[in-house]
């Protein structure tokens, strides 16, 4: 039940994102401040749920749930639970699901922090990163579906891939995505200040702390 509820859960942060990204940008360009607004709890509700399908993604692998594909393909019941946990991401479904957990855990984060932001700039801001994040989530879930189910669920799995059975590469890819996804902070303020028309000198210490943080 739950790996259904973590599958509905990335549809409909797709269907939130969609919305997202085109209600604040017609909300900006049109000056309409309770447009403008819907980008905060959009934003909100996007990382919501994107952290529930990719904890129910982790669920099916601490429990061995071998009706997943990617579970049989990527975990092992004798695994000790540190390399049951790192084989959530340690595949190309769920390394993506990571990616897109990452985007809009950003997109949440100037959303709750980015209180100083003129009320246009914002909106746009949220709007281009949820762009991003209607790309790759449509990727996930149309070619890289990490809750494909098998009909003849095996006993057991076939492991995690040896060469990332090490603890310092089970935790390399979180912080890595951390850093590199990150930057898409950086392309959204850049693109909301194009689409805007115009750079004022305080953009520059706008984006500078999201700069900081991910280099």
């Amino acid at each position: 039940m739950f790996i259904e509820l973590g599958h509905f859960a990335l549809i409909l942060a797709l269907a939130v994102a969609t919305l997202q990204a085109i209600i604040p940008l017609v909300g900006a360009h049109k000056y309409w401040p309770g447009w403008m607004a819907f980008a905060v709890p959009a934003a909100n509700a996007q990382f919501f749920l994107t952290a529930t399908s990719f904890a129910a993604l982790t669920y099916a692998f601490v429990t061995s749930d071998f009706s997943l594909k990617v579970v049989v393909e990527n975990s092992h019941t004798a695994k000790p639970m540190l390399y049951k946990v790192s084989g959530v991401w340690g595949n190309h479904e769920g390394s993506m699901l990571l990616w897109v957990l990452i985007v809009t855990l950003f997109g949440a984060c100037a959303a709750w922090f980015g209180g100083n932001l003129p009320p246009g700039l914002k909106a746009r801001v949220l709007a281009v990163q949820s762009m991003v994040g209607v790309a790759f989530l449509g990727f996930v879930l149309f070619t890289s579906n990490p809750f494909e189910r098998l009909q003849f669920p095996p006993f057991n799995g076939r492991d995690l891939n040896p060469l990332l059975q090490d603890p310092g590469l089970a935790f390399h890819p979180p912080f890595l995505y951390l850093g590199y996804v990150g930057l898409s902070m950086s392309f959204s303020f850049a693109i909301a200040a194009l689409i805007e028309g115009r750079v004022e000198a305080a953009w520059g210490s706008w984006v500078r702390p999201w700069t900081l943080a991910v280099w």
